[in-house]
């Protein structure tokens, strides 16, 4: 019983270490890129400035505003920097406990799963958010000048890229429950009007609250959903 508690204890050591480093290592980046704070700003907000074109016109409401919501955006990049390194130090926690046929399924399910959300960011990114912005703005009165607080605009944006960077993990999670047995894929399809019915629900809650975000982000989730039950006909 001691061994087993002070293995236990080794684990939880190990595993708290690592976290510290991720932790480290985020917070250097960031440092890092505190002095291109304006240059990093400058390129979120490039889809904004598109739409907005020769009226282009960002106001800050905030007095702390033009100082924080640049430090914002650094922080998110920095964490998207990171992800790498921190699904490293995951798979050097749990590999040496796999068999060899564990560690051939879970490495390429933890690059799928890191490339899905980096690919959801960008489609978010450079795809449904000019496409957004674009249809906001030109749905503006004549009479009516838009001017965009920073704040807000960064808080759509963040909430926009992350929500479909966690909704790209669709097939991963369908592939996992039909993989490890917790539901098949008979059981999976009888309830597929179900699922699409919390893809909307989903999208509603990861996405700014309109029709145009949630529709943009629960059709692709109900595609990957797709993909993911096909792929998970194969070992």
């Amino acid at each position: 019983m001691m061994e087993k508690n002070n293995s236990v204890f080794d684990h939880l050591h190990e595993l708290r270490i690592k976290v510290l480093r991720v932790f480290f290592v985020l917070f250097i980046i960031f440092i890092v890129l505190i002095p291109f704070s304006e240059q990093i700003y400058n390129f979120f907000s490039e889809p904004i400035i598109t739409s907005f074109g020769q009226n282009s016109s960002l106001i800050a409401t905030g007095v702390t505003s033009p100082f924080f919501v640049p430090l914002k955006l650094v922080l998110s990049l920095s964490f998207l920097v990171v992800l790498p390194y921190a699904f490293f130090e995951l798979w050097s926690y749990v590999s040496p406990g796999l068999y060899a046929e564990e560690k051939s399924f879970v490495l390429p399910l933890i690059t799928c799963s890191l490339s899905l959300f980096i690919i959801g960011i960008a489609f978010a990114f450079l795809i449904v958010a000019p496409l957004l912005l674009n249809f906001f703005i030109s749905s503006a009165p004549s009479s009516v000048t838009v001017m965009t607080d920073i704040s807000q605009y960064v808080q759509f944006l963040l909430k926009l890229v992350f929500g479909f960077g966690i909704s790209f993990q669709v097939p991963v999670l369908t592939f996992l429950l039909v993989r490890t047995g917790i539901t098949s894929k008979e059981a999976l399809r009888k309830t597929r009007p179900f699922i699409v019915i919390l893809f909307f629900i989903t999208a509603s809650l990861l996405t700014p609250p309109d029709v145009l975000s949630q529709l943009f982000l629960a059709i692709p989730m109900w595609i990957l959903f797709e993909i993911g039950l096909y792929l998970s006909k194969k070992k």
